[in-house]
């Protein structure tokens, strides 16, 4: 499951997939016209950090079952036969994701690129794309700025944003008595807007926030910070931080003693690997958004057992949405008859979509925002739990046109 890290100066590109052979229309067997007659998929994501379980080297299979599907679905009348998937570590660092960006679309041949969390990173990625005129699909970062101030042509936000989580858990844990806020924020792109967005979210709801607190990122020890969040006794501490960090966050507010003071721990992002690691006795009862879970339905549930048979785990909502992603694009690149990015983006938006991972989506034009039902979910207690992994409830549907912000409050000018 481990792939080989690559790292910020390195040049060579690891093609981890190649399907398909010679076929008719052109030395490389594509039908259409296609830049060095194949496709080229890239995939930069953490591989080795506080991030590669949510996403990481099973992002980059998730797109590989994307190919195979495609390759599947259309067999002789692939309009490419020739599909390459590479992958990037970008260690959650925004100058080495531009780096990687650069190299990718302009010696890796890179189409398209995917994933990238770390909003940070993702912008960073973005304004790549817009340069290159390439195409960005953007899964795993959050920050509405990507359909926001910093939206452009190239770019599409693909699986959730910071107003989806705060609109979903920021309303119904203040709507439910939780009024008084203190939030805990990793300080850095994502963390600022998710403090935003969940402000924004909690007063409309008729809360308040009292102190931020911002920390640094990555972090282990969040003593300090908990401490000073509790000291004026709000009824809820929000903590904004994901991953490796939101875990160690939450084993530290369990042991602190806050919760036997009555102050509730609200966790703003969370991914079914985080659950997974930690045990989960020690969320039991949390509320939180979620944007997809692999047990929801029959449908997510037969993808799911796929990927397993694949990884040996089963997917966080990143992967699917990866998988998703990686598949519409081909879809999009099938009908455009061509992997130029003008075409393809044209075929791509306003496009509505039911997939494994999409439910009532659309890629709305005007922003590049990709809206769908998103899902409000309460951990299980344990006695709850019948399979591993089986750790969510699914309390109540957020329909996407309630989940997203509507186009016309985005703020984007799409320009190339």
């Amino acid at each position: 499951m481990e792939t080989r890290r690559l790292r910020a100066g390195a040049s060579a590109l690891t093609a981890l997939l190649l399907l398909g052979a010679c076929g008719g229309g052109g030395p490389g067997g594509s039908g259409g016209d296609f830049s060095g007659d194949k496709l080229v998929l890239a995939v930069v994501n953490d591989q080795s950090g506080i991030y590669k379980d949510a996403s990481g080297p099973n992002s980059v299979k998730a797109v590989k079952m994307a190919v195979a599907d495609y390759q599947k679905k259309y067999g002789d009348k692939a309009v490419v036969k020739k599909i390459e998937v590479t992958s990037a570590d970008h260690q959650n660092k925004p100058d080495i994701a531009n780096t990687k960006a650069s190299e990718l679309y302009e010696r890796g041949g890179a189409d398209v690129i995917l994933d990238v969390p770390t909003s940070s990173a993702a912008l960073a990625v973005a304004n790549q794309a817009k340069s290159h005129k390439k195409l960005f699909l953007n899964v795993s970062a959050a920050t509405t700025a990507l359909t926001g101030a910093q939206c452009n042509k190239y770019t599409f936000h693909w699986a959730y944003d910071t107003y989806m989580l705060a609109n979903g858990t920021g309303t119904t844990v203040t709507e439910n008595g939780g009024k008084k806020w203190n939030i805990i924020f990793p300080d850095y792109e994502f963390g600022q807007n998710m403090t935003k967005s969940f402000t924004t979210a909690i007063t409309k709801a008729g809360g308040s926030v009292g102190t931020t607190i911002p920390t640094p990122f990555p972090n282990e020890n969040f003593a300090t910070f908990l401490t000073k969040a509790g000291s004026t006794k709000p009824d809820v501490i929000g903590t904004m931080h994901a991953g490796g960090d939101l875990i160690n966050l939450v084993k530290q507010f369990n042991e602190s003693g806050l919760k036997e003071q009555g102050i509730e721990l609200a966790v703003g992002l969370m991914l079914i690997n985080d659950i997974h690691s930690l045990g989960v006795d020690q969320f039991a009862g949390t509320l939180f958004t979620d944007a997809w879970y692999w047990n929801m339905d029959a449908e997510a549930r037969a993808w799911a057992d796929r990927f397993k048979a694949e990884t040996g785990t089963r997917p966080s909502f990143e992967h699917a949405g990866n998988y998703s992603a990686a598949l519409q694009y081909l879809e999009a690149v099938q009908a455009a008859g061509t992997d130029n990015a003008d075409k393809v983006a044209a075929q791509l938006e306003g496009k509505k979509l039911n997939d494994v991972f999409l439910r009532n989506g659309e890629i709305r034009a005007q922003d590049h925002l990709v809206i769908h039902d998103a899902y409000l979910a309460r951990v299980k207690k344990p006695a709850d739990v019948k399979e591993d992994w089986d750790y969510e409830e699914i309390v109540t549907k957020i329909p996407a046109a309630k989940a997203f912000p509507p186009a016309e409050a985005s703020g984007c000018t799409m320009k190339p």
